[in-house]
C-alpha cells in the first residue's frame, strides 16, 4: 500500500485542510520530484504540487506526496502492488494533470476521476505552468479546456469570430 502525505501551508490559526476551490479557479496538480519543476512522469511522481489558477492569479493548495514510487520505465519496485489508484484518489478535485508522462492504464484512471491529464514534452518551472494556465484561460481556451472550464463550474465565452467593423 502506497502512503499518501499531504502537506500544506500552516498558519497561526493551525494547520488547515485543503481550502475550497475559489469560484472560477481550476485546481491543477503538477508531477515533481522537487516542489519547483514539472520534472516527473505521473508514476515516479513523488509529489504532486496542487494550485488553484484563475486567470488573475495562483495560490498554493497543497503538495501530496507518495513514499513509493514506479520507475520511469513503469516498472515497480515490488510487482503486484497498485501505485496509480492511491495517486488518482489523492487528486481527486483536480481538473488538471500537468505530466513529462502518462500510461494509457494510468491516463484511463485519472480521465475516469474527472481529471485530464496534459502530457508535456519538456521540463519546466512550476511558475511557468500556472503562467501558461493563466494563459489559456485569460485568452480563448482550446475546446478541451473550455470542457473543462464548463465542469469545473467556470463560465467561459465562446471567442467570437465575427468581424465587427
Amino acid at each position: 500500500m502506497t502512503a499518501v502525505r499531504r502537506l500544506s501551508l500552516v498558519t497561526d490559526e493551525g494547520p488547515a485542510l485543503a481550502p475550497d476551490r475559489p469560484k472560477g479557479a481550476l485546481r491543477i496538480a503538477i508531477a515533481t520530484q522537487d516542489m519547483k519543476g514539472l520534472n516527473a512522469h505521473f508514476g515516479s511522481a513523488k509529489l504532486f504540487a496542487v494550485y488553484d489558477v484563475t486567470p488573475e492569479s495562483w495560490n498554493f493548495v497543497e503538495a501530496v506526496g507518495f513514499g513509493d514510487v514506479s520507475d520511469e520505465s513503469g516498472k515497480h519496485k515490488t510487482e503486484g502492488d497498485d501505485r496509480i489508484t492511491p495517486k488518482v484518489e489523492a487528486l481527486k478535485g483536480c481538473h488538471l494533470l500537468f505530466c513529462l508522462a502518462i500510461g494509457g492504464p494510468s491516463a484511463a484512471k485519472v480521465v475516469s476521476a474527472k481529471i485530464h491529464p496534459i502530457k508535456v514534452l519538456q521540463p519546466s518551472s512550476i511558475e511557468e505552468v500556472l503562467s501558461r494556465t493563466q494563459t489559456m484561460l485569460k485568452t480563448a481556451p482550446p475546446p478541451w479546456l473550455r470542457k473543462v472550464l464548463a465542469e469545473a463550474g467556470v463560465s467561459v465565452t465562446k471567442p467570437s469570430f465575427d468581424d465587427e467593423d
